[in-house]
C-alpha cells in the first residue's frame, strides 16, 4: 500500500505575516519619527538674557528650518512607497533614509546654537552686535535627533524589507487579471480541482 504523505505547510503565510509586520513597523517608525521632530521644532531650543533683563529665545525651527522640511519628506516618501514597487520603492527608501540623517545632522548642529538667540536680542533692542548673555539650551534638539533616527530606520527598513510589501495597485491587478482569462471548464481530477481554486475560480461550475 503507498503511504501518501502529508502535505508541507506552506511558507507563504508566514512570509505574508512577516512583510505585514515589517511594513507596520515602517509606518509606526515613520510617524513616531515625523511626530517628534515636528513637535520638537516647534518648542524653545536656546534662550537667554540681555544685560540680565531682557529674556530672548529661539524655537528649533527659528534656529534651523531643515529638522521640520525634511520630517515632512521623509512621511511623504513613507506615503509613496504603496505606489512604487521594485527599484522605485528602494529609491523611495534611501530617500527616507538620507531625509532621517540629514534631520538628524540638523538637530545636532542646532543643539549648540547661540547665534539665533544673539539675532533675536539684536532685532529687540535695535542694535546691532547685541549678544545674549548665559544662553542656555534644551533637550527639545536631542527629541528631533531621536525622531530623525527613526526616520531613518524606517527609510533603511523599506529599503530592506520593501521589495516584499503590496502596493496600492496589486488589489486591482487580480480582478482584472480574472475577467481577462477565459472560464475554465469543470474540474476533471483532483489536480484540476486545486488549480481551478488556486487560479480563484469555482471547480464545480459548467
Amino acid at each position: 500500500m503507498t503511504v501518501i504523505p502529508p502535505p508541507r505547510a506552506s511558507s507563504v503565510p508566514a512570509a505574508a505575516g512577516s512583510s505585514r509586520r515589517s511594513l507596520a513597523l515602517m509606518l509606526l517608525l515613520t510617524v513616531l519619527g515625523a511626530v517628534l521632530v515636528l513637535t520638537a521644532v516647534s518648542r524653545t531650543w536656546a534662550q537667554g538674557r540681555v544685560s540680565g533683563q531682557l529674556a530672548v529665545s529661539a524655537t528649533g525651527s527659528e534656529i534651523s528650518g531643515l529638522p521640520g522640511a525634511l520630517a515632512l519628506v521623509g512621511l511623504a516618501s513613507a506615503v509613496a512607497v504603496f505606489a512604487v514597487r521594485g527599484a522605485g520603492r528602494i529609491a523611495v527608501g534611501a530617500l527616507v533614509a538620507l531625509a532621517g540623517l540629514g534631520a538628524a545632522v540638523a538637530a545636532a548642529l542646532g543643539a549648540g546654537d547661540t547665534s539665533t538667540v544673539d539675532a533675536t536680542a539684536a532685532t529687540k533692542l535695535g542694535l546691532v552686535g547685541t549678544t545674549a548673555d548665559h544662553v542656555t539650551h534644551s533637550a527639545w534638539p536631542w527629541v528631533a535627533l531621536a525622531g530623525a533616527l527613526l526616520l531613518a530606520g524606517a527609510g533603511l527598513l523599506t529599503v530592506l524589507r520593501g521589495g516584499g510589501w503590496p502596493t496600492m495597485g496589486t488589489r486591482y491587478d487580480a480582478p482584472a487579471a480574472a475577467k481577462a482569462r477565459p472560464a475554465a471548464g469543470p474540474a476533471d481530477t483532483p489536480a484540476d480541482f486545486w488549480k481551478a481554486l488556486d487560479r480563484g475560480e469555482d471547480p464545480t461550475a459548467g
